[in-house]
């Protein structure tokens, strides 16, 4: 799939479709709280993303043989899961970090992003982790401009995280998104300056950066989506999706106006 460059008529598509994912974690935030289950959650963003005349792209996204399509409408990772956690029925208790991956399709186009959520007070560690996570994905975004390379962003967003004693998974990236879902290029949240494809303007794709307490390794559950890390460590993810601009870039997901 190649990298398509979108016109401004495109631009402003993707625009809404991002402010409309944004919204979805506007909406859910006083909901995350003790005692509510995952598949409450999913619920509330399932009725608020439908009753805007929007669809969810995760529901029954991605089927292959072997594999299901994934069941639910946005993704939930509690505490060791790094990602594409199914909702279901257990119940989030005070201490619990919890991710929420809202993708959302708005007349065509996908608007993506996730934030972590504190239950209660986190702990010492769940807090470094998840504030260098957000640090991280912010000094990726502040790269992004016409002729930078990809390589020169992923190398940012793993250098402010190994230096403060974290680790980045390298089996999941960022991704290209437009009309499609997931498309070109890959957004590694790690590498060399000066490498990788060079950044044009009209270009829109999501940083989202993966970061462990402990080791990078990671493993997929049974399910075939639910990943989680080995060493059963803390992770913690945020996500946003950007615009290559003539001078720079623009947050299409920004949340009342704060990345």
């Amino acid at each position: 799939m190649s990298i398509t460059i979108k016109t401004p008529e495109e631009q402003q598509k993707m625009r809404e479709a991002g402010q409309a994912a944004a919204e979805v974690l506007l909406m859910i935030a006083p909901h995350v709280k003790a005692g509510v289950s995952t598949d409450e959650i999913n619920r509330l963003c399932h009725e608020f993303i439908v009753a805007q005349g929007d669809i969810p792209a995760p529901l029954n996204y991605g089927g292959a043989p072997g594999r299901m399509p994934f069941p639910k409408s946005i993704c939930t990772s509690v505490n060791h899961v790094v990602c594409h956690g199914i909702p279901g029925p257990k119940v989030l208790k005070k201490g619990d970090v919890i991710n929420i991956d809202v993708t959302v399709i708005r007349d065509g186009f996908h608007g993506d992003t996730s934030q972590m959520f504190y239950v209660g007070e986190p702990s010492i560690l769940a807090r470094r982790l998840t504030e260098t996570t957000h640090e991280a994905m912010i000094e990726g975004i502040n790269r992004v401009a016409p002729g930078v390379r990809l390589g020169d962003i992923g190398h940012a967003i793993q250098q402010y995280i190994e230096q403060r004693g974290f680790s980045v998974v390298r089996e999941y990236c960022g991704h290209g998104i437009g009309r499609v879902f997931h498309e070109d290029p890959q957004v590694l949240h790690y590498g060399r300056p000066g490498t990788g494809i060079e950044l044009q303007e009209g270009m829109t794709f999501t940083i989202e950066p993966m970061v462990n307490a402990g080791r990078a390794d990671i493993k997929l559950l049974p399910d075939a989506w639910t990943v989680v890390t080995k060493d059963h460590s803390l992770s913690a993810q945020w996500e946003h999706t950007i615009l290559v601009t003539p001078t720079g870039h623009e947050v299409l997901t920004l949340r009342n106006g704060a990345l």
